[in-house]
C-alpha cells in the first residue's frame, strides 16, 4: 500500500484557517503538511488553538518558498479547484482520487490554494490531476479546512481507522407483550373518552397500532411503557 498523501497548501493567508486544515488531517490520519509562501509567516501563533490539539501536524509542517520546491520529491500531485480553468488534466472526484493514491508507486501530494481565490492556473499546471468536488453551481464556496476534510476522508476509507463502538440492541419483545400495552392504551383511553364518535373507534385504534409497532420496542422499554401508564391511570383514581 502507497504512503499517505502530503497535503500542500498554497500561499494560505490566515493561520487560523491553517490550524483548521491540520485538524481536518489529523481526523483522518493525515499528518504530513506542507506550507508554500504563508502571508502571514510561520510560525503562525493564530494556527495553534484552531487545530485543536492536532499539534504533531503543525509541528511538523515543512515551509517553502515555492510551489515547486515544495513538489519537488513528489511522483502525483493532485490540484483541488472547482474550476478547470483551461486546463486539460484527468478531473477525479476524492473518491476517485484516493482510489488512485492508494495504488500509487510513490509519494502523492494533494495541493489547495488560498482560501479567497484557489490555485492559480499556473499552480494547478503543474498537476497530473485535478479533484473537483460535484457542488452546487450556483454556490461554489468551500472554505480550506471543508476542501482538505473531503480527500482525507476518502482516503481514509482505505485505512484501518477505528470505527465507532457498536452497541448491541436489546432484541425486540415478543408480539403478546406489545400487545399488551397497546391494549392497556385502548382501555386508559377508552375509559376517557377519547374513542370519538364510536363509530371511528376501530379506525382510531387501528392508526395507533401502526404507531405503536413502528419502533422494535425491547421488553425493558415496554415495561417502562407499561409503568407510565400505570401511574397516570393510578393518578385519576
Amino acid at each position: 500500500m502507497s504512503e499517505a498523501p502530503i497535503i500542500i497548501l498554497a500561499r494560505p493567508q490566515l493561520g487560523e484557517n491553517i490550524g483548521k486544515a491540520a485538524r481536518a488531517m489529523l481526523n483522518f490520519g493525515l499528518t504530513e503538511l506542507r506550507i508554500v509562501n504563508p502571508r502571514d509567516g510561520w510560525p503562525n501563533p493564530a494556527a495553534g488553538p484552531a487545530a485543536s490539539g492536532a499539534d504533531i501536524v503543525l509541528e511538523q509542517a515543512e515551509v517553502f518558498d515555492t510551489l515547486a520546491e515544495a513538489t519537488a520529491d513528489i511522483r502525483h500531485v493532485y490540484a483541488t479547484t472547482v474550476r478547470k480553468r483551461g486546463v486539460t488534466k484527468p478531473v477525479l472526484t476524492p473518491e476517485a482520487a484516493a482510489n488512485e493514491i492508494i495504488r500509487a508507486t510513490g509519494r502523492s501530494a494533494i495541493l489547495f490554494g488560498a482560501e479567497r481565490s484557489g490555485l492559480e492556473t499556473d499552480e494547478v499546471a503543474i498537476a497530473r490531476s485535478i479533484i473537483t468536488v460535484p457542488i452546487n453551481p450556483e454556490f461554489g464556496s468551500l472554505n480550506l479546512a471543508q476542501a482538505v476534510i473531503l480527500c482525507a476522508y476518502e482516503w481514509s476509507k482505505h485505512q484501518s481507522l477505528e470505527s465507532p463502538p457498536k452497541v448491541e440492541l436489546d432484541p425486540p419483545a415478543p408480539q403478546v407483550e406489545l400487545d399488551g400495552m397497546i391494549l392497556q392504551l385502548f382501555d386508559m383511553l377508552d375509559q376517557r373518552g377519547f374513542f370519538f364518535p364510536p363509530e371511528r373507534t376501530s379506525v382510531t385504534q387501528q392508526t395507533l397500532r401502526n404507531l405503536l409497532t413502528k419502533p422494535s420496542w425491547n421488553s425493558l422499554e415496554i415495561r417502562t411503557l407499561r409503568g407510565v401508564l400505570s401511574a397516570f391511570k393510578e393518578r385519576k383514581r
